[in-house]
């Protein structure tokens, strides 16, 4: 069963999305799309949310740019809603906040005796479609949960660490208050 290549295979230096140009046209652009991985984008008590009953937020903020895999950040979502579904029900709005658009590309190559016949090196090298990514920049909102308690928000937080180390860039957790202006 193939493996997932590491995230550090992708360049993340890279200012746009690669897009092919080729003198034929109808090999210039992507025939298929994968299918995205992630299952929901808003999970929670949207109806609490809606209504302004969330006091605290917890955020996991990017703190560098990098691309984020489609399975990071279902690996991710899951973690934070069994956490807080388990510990505090109905209490919590959880929302992600990147789609992956980037579509990654594997040219596949084989070394070793007998390897001349199977591949053709980089000359039809635009690659097989292996999944999707999402571009985040420096500072931008990865995971944001949304709690009426702090006790509620202290559980977002130890959660977020758990979640952490499946995000492939440096980031942060941040517990802000909602104050009430009048």
């Amino acid at each position: 069963m193939p493996s997932l290549r590491k995230a550090s295979s992708y360049s993340k230096r890279k200012s746009r999305p690669y897009t092919r140009k080729s003198k034929n046209k109808s090999k210039s652009y992507i025939k298929v799309s994968p299918h995205n991985k992630i299952v929901k984008y808003n999970l929670g008590n949207q109806a609490g949310y809606n209504a302004g009953k969330f006091k605290f937020s917890v955020k996991l903020i990017a703190d560098e740019s990098a691309q984020v895999r489609d399975n990071a950040i279902e690996s991710g979502r899951l973690i934070l809603n069994k956490t807080l579904e388990k510990k505090i029900p109905k209490q919590f709005y959880f929302i992600i906040k990147l789609f992956p658009h980037q579509i990654l590309r594997n040219n596949k190559t084989a070394a070793g005796a007998g390897a001349d016949r199977l591949s053709s090196g980089m000359k039809h090298s635009f690659g097989v479609i292996e999944g999707r990514a999402a571009r985040v920049k420096k500072g931008k909102e990865i995971f944001v949960v949304y709690t009426e308690t702090e006790q509620g928000a202290r559980i977002a937080r130890d959660t977020m660490k758990m979640v952490k180390p499946k995000i492939p860039c440096k980031n942060k957790i941040v517990l802000e208050k909602k104050t009430d202006k009048k």
